[in-house]
């Protein structure tokens, strides 16, 4: 049995191996009379006539494929009541809607679920005993429920069909354990009538867990391709936060009047990006699990009636979504899953035109999944530890990122350039790694196929871990023969030969890697085989929430004017009689290096600087930024400028009003759910950009009026605004970062405005 379930599992019906349903010109008429379809898509009729000649059936179509018409319209057909499994109950609602609005009669659909009271569910069953209703649909969970099982047991049913049946597998992205027990309750209703299960995402490994978990007795399997033609898939590095919203502003700005979907790992993200774009004119709104009910319908309402443009979401957002005409999908975090990410971005262009799918990434998000699962069972650890395995090689690879997802759904993609993905529009440089390719075939076959590929780059590299010497595998020939190669190549390098089938990774041994006929061949024959190493990401580690912005100089564009400019400065002070950084701190002379203004007009773009500074100090800087740009030759930066954060306004006033009444700086800080070191880098910027902020009450409690002294007097000699070297000049009274900090704060409002 396990080994027809498993070649059942994988390998899929051709249309000439279905016999046609007898009532073939009625399918066609039904389809048109019921739905207004004058014709199928993709594997719609054949699935449709399998149903009809009770035949367990199973579905495996993208999103926007069509799958629900696969059981839907057999419903109308047969005698008897559908019974369609759910997972979700919003998901169920906007369902029965959709079958409501193509039929004259409400009663033809019905759900039962925790949601109805109880006259709401004697309206369902006495519709269902009427014989008028043709879909139930129902959670897993419904049917645990005793009285369930002997009502549907006592009514004529067509079928049953099983909706987002990758819930059924510990390996699918959507884990539902009320699943495991559905053949059983499924069973004592009706044994004798046929299932069709459905699912938009399934790997081999979960097509072969639905199968048998759900007991599909010989199914008839019907696999459209993965293959989205009309979406284009991007990966960025997530270096430095404000960079990425700005380029998501940006886009967004470009793409004006276009519906998109920006997906978040949190609550918080969604709420401050939703408040980013509603003050730079784009209509957003957030959507997350904490919002009320009743606020996430009227959120979603908004997006479907296009009342808002974008809508910045958790994950709990977009089951069931059926708009058609969303135009990009923004993953602001790397996904849980490839099955996520795809489902999410499959969101995208299901009118068949244009869909821009761009994901951010940065090491720090993977960080965060790992430590979401850190409370889970050790089985479930395993399994989210590999889905996001797989998620990183689809971000990382260097290959053409269609030919990656495909690969992971089972298909095989023969082009070399889709022509839509980032790495086929700009294709990097080969590498020949014939000889490396022959050394990893060899670790496989000495490790006589029994291990997965963590542990065949262990091998590779000559790491002793607790496994390789309870298998004593260090006396391998092979062990550490490709020690001159960092984890980083070998991990690329076996992605790629198994998108190239030179290995393949066991479907019911998961992720053991296996040889192929051409594997084989390889070996004993080793043959050019070139890869790209992709770089790129290695530095998307440097996420800038933790860094000291004021200080950092990390995101200058231009070292040399950088350079220039702190030159111009020390001179200014001199002049003036000042230290250098009363004139501009540092992070102002970074973004002068970036953005290159011209003008004393375009200077209070950069952080820091306001109008009446730029007046008062600009002149000498923006004419050496001019010279420079001119002489050089340099492209400046289009004018697009990301209008500050509405919450950081916010937190302006608040500060400053707070500060007017004497408040603790520890309760303004926890009040506005800042750290102390964030708030005095506020402050600092606020004074900076020339408001004075009477910070004398707080000081008082920090330090006395001889520490305070001395700190202004090295103030007023320094060259440098850096506070380490502050800390080091005054190590002998052992000062802190917080007191030096408040004290240039204090420093810039007497002397600096």
């Amino acid at each position: 049995m396990a080994k027809s379930i498993k070649k059942a599992a994988v390998k899929a019906v051709k249309p000439a191996a279905i016999k046609k349903h007898n009532h073939q010109h009625d399918i066609t008429s039904n389809l048109q009379a019921k739905f207004g379809f004058d014709k199928f898509k993709g594997r719609q009729e054949d699935a449709i006539h399998s149903l009809l000649n009770g035949q367990d059936t199973f579905v495996i179509m993208p999103t926007g494929g069509g799958k629900s018409l696969c059981y839907q319209l057999p419903a109308m057909i047969l005698d008897g009541c559908a019974i369609v499994v759910s997972p979700l109950i919003a998901l169920m609602k906007n369902q029965v809607d959709l079958v409501r609005g193509y039929s004259e009669n409400d009663n033809i659909a019905h759900f039962l679920n925790s949601s109805l009271n109880k006259g709401q569910i004697k309206v369902v069953r006495d519709d269902m005993v009427s014989g008028k209703t043709k879909l139930l649909y129902v959670a897993p969970e419904t049917l645990t429920k005793q009285e369930n099982i002997d009502f549907l047991k006592s009514l004529k049913l067509s079928f049953f069909a099983v909706d987002e049946a990758h819930c059924i597998s510990e390996w699918g992205h959507d884990f539902r354990p009320e699943y495991r027990r559905l053949r059983e309750m499924m069973n004592e209703i009706n044994i004798d009538i046929p299932v069709i299960a459905l699912t938009a995402t399934a790997t081999p490994k979960v097509q072969s867990d639905i199968v048998k978990n759900l007991g599909l007795r010989n199914p008839n399997i019907f696999i459209s391709s993965f293959n989205r033609k009309n979406l284009y898939y991007e990966i960025q590095p997530k270096v430095k936060i404000d960079q990425t919203i700005k380029s998501i502003v940006k886009f967004i700005s470009q793409n004006k009047g276009k519906s998109g979907i920006i997906y978040t790992l949190n609550r918080k993200t969604t709420e401050e990006l939703a408040d980013i774009l509603m003050a730079n004119n784009i209509k957003a709104v957030a959507y997350h699990a904490g919002l009320d009910a009743k606020l996430r319908a009227s959120r979603q309402d908004q997006f479907l009636n296009e009342d808002v443009q974008v809508i910045v979401a958790t994950i709990a957002f977009g089951m069931g979504i059926d708009k058609p005409d969303i135009r990009f999908v923004i993953h602001y975090n790397v996904p849980k899953s490839i099955e996520n990410y795809y489902q999410e971005t499959g969101r995208a262009g299901r009118d068949g035109l244009e869909g821009k799918c761009i994901l951010y990434y940065s090491h720090k998000d993977v960080s965060k999944l790992e430590h979401l699962m850190r409370d889970k069972p050790l089985s479930e650890r395993e399994v989210g530890a590999q889905l996001i395995n797989e998620t990183l090689s689809f971000v990382e690879a260097s290959v053409c990122r269609r030919k990656v997802l495909m690969h992971y759904f089972g298909e095989e993609w023969h082009e070399e350039n889709c022509g839509s993905c980032d790495n086929c529009l700009h294709p990097k440089e080969k590498i020949e790694a014939k000889e490396e390719v022959v050394k990893v075939l060899k670790v496989v076959k000495a490790l006589d196929e029994r291990f997965n590929l963590e542990y065949a780059i262990n091998i590779l590299s000559g790491k002793l871990t607790p496994t390789v010497t309870m298998y004593r595998h260090e006396q391998l020939p092979v062990f550490g023969i490709g020690k001159e190669k960092d984890n980083h190549f070998w991990n690329s390098l076996i992605r790629q030969m198994l998108l190239e089938n030179l290995i393949r990774k066991d479907i019911e041994e998961y992720g053991l890697l296996k040889f192929t006929p051409t594997g084989e061949k390889f070996l004993k024959k080793p043959t050019s085989f070139k890869i790209v190493l992709n770089n790129l990401f290695e530095d998307a580690v440097a996420d800038d929430e933790e860094s000291e912005g004021a200080n950092s100089t990390a995101g200058a564009t231009d070292t040399v004017l950088f350079e220039m400019l702190k030159d111009i400065r020390q001179k200014e002070a001199k002049k003036k009689n000042l230290p250098p950084f009363v004139i501009f701190l540092e992070s102002s002379l970074n973004d002068m290096a970036t953005l290159y203004p011209t003008t004393v007009a375009e200077l209070d773009k950069c952080q820091g600087v306001s109008k009446g500074k730029a007046i008062k100090y600009g002149k000498p800087f923006v004419d050496v930024i001019a010279k420079y740009v001119e002489e050089n030759e340099v492209v400046k930066p289009d004018d697009f400028v990301m209008k500050s954060v509405v919450n950081k306004s916010n937190n302006k006033i608040y500060i400053i009003q707070n500060v007017d009444k004497k408040i603790p700086l520890e309760t303004i800080a926890k009040n506005k759910d800042l750290r102390l070191d964030a708030l005095l880098e506020e402050m600092e910027t606020i004074v900076a950009s020339g408001t004075k902020l009477n910070l004398n009450y707080a000081i008082g409690d920090m330090l006395d009026e001889d520490e305070q002294e001395e700190i202004i007097d090295y103030f007023r000699g320094c060259e440098t605004s850096s506070l380490d070297v502050a800390q080091e000049e005054l190590a002998d009274s052992d000062y802190n970062w917080e007191q030096l900090k408040i004290m240039r704060i204090k420093f810039l409002c007497e002397y600096g405005n």
